[in-house]
């Protein structure tokens, strides 16, 4: 059973095939996809296979992302999950995006604490880690807000458009 989380505004639940739509929303967006690592999807097959590839990883216990949908409006806004998930080392690395026009709105913060908490309460995990473009001064911030250390930069580590970025890497243990 795919695990559903709420809190005060959202619902995070499954990603399904009806959310190819509110997933090439996000993913066929340059503002989105300028720190993820990942070109800008073209087509709705694209994001399909997003969908496929998240439930992939979910059944091979690889990582889990839920799609974050508001409580008062039905379809997506963006996803949010563990990627890297390794449970004999009892650790992931959190990611997350959201459509633009749910920007600057709380959503995110609200599902990363969401999302860390199931991660630390019911997955046993005991050390989240997160990967971010230098650049990326919203998920830094949000990252440092939420108690994320910063642990140094892998210079080169990522590639968006054909050029290699330098990120930061954060880690955040359980108490």
């Amino acid at each position: 059973m795919f695990p559903i989380l709420e809190t005060d505004r959202l619902l995070l639940r499954e990603i399904n095939k009806e959310d190819a739509e509110g997933i090439f929303a996000c993913f066929s967006n340059s503002d989105v996809t300028r720190f993820y690592g990942q070109e800008t999807l073209e087509s709705i097959e694209e994001a399909e296979k997003f969908v496929d590839f998240f439930s992939k990883n979910y059944n091979e216990k690889r990582g889990i992302r839920w799609g974050i949908e508001r409580k008062d409006i039905k379809g997506i806004i963006g996803t949010i999950g563990f990627n890297a998930w390794i449970p004999k080392h009892k650790r992931a690395e959190i990611g997350y995006e959201m459509h633009p026009g749910h920007w600057r709105k709380g959503y995110t913060t609200e599902a990363v604490s969401k999302v860390i908490s199931y991660g630390f309460e019911e997955m046993g995990l005991t050390r989240i880690g997160a990967v971010v473009f230098i650049e990326n001064e919203a998920s830094n911030k949000l990252l440092t807000k939420k108690g994320f250390e910063k642990e140094g930069i892998l210079k080169g580590y990522m590639y968006q458009n054909g050029i290699a970025h330098d990120t930061f890497v954060y880690s955040l243990l359980k108490k």
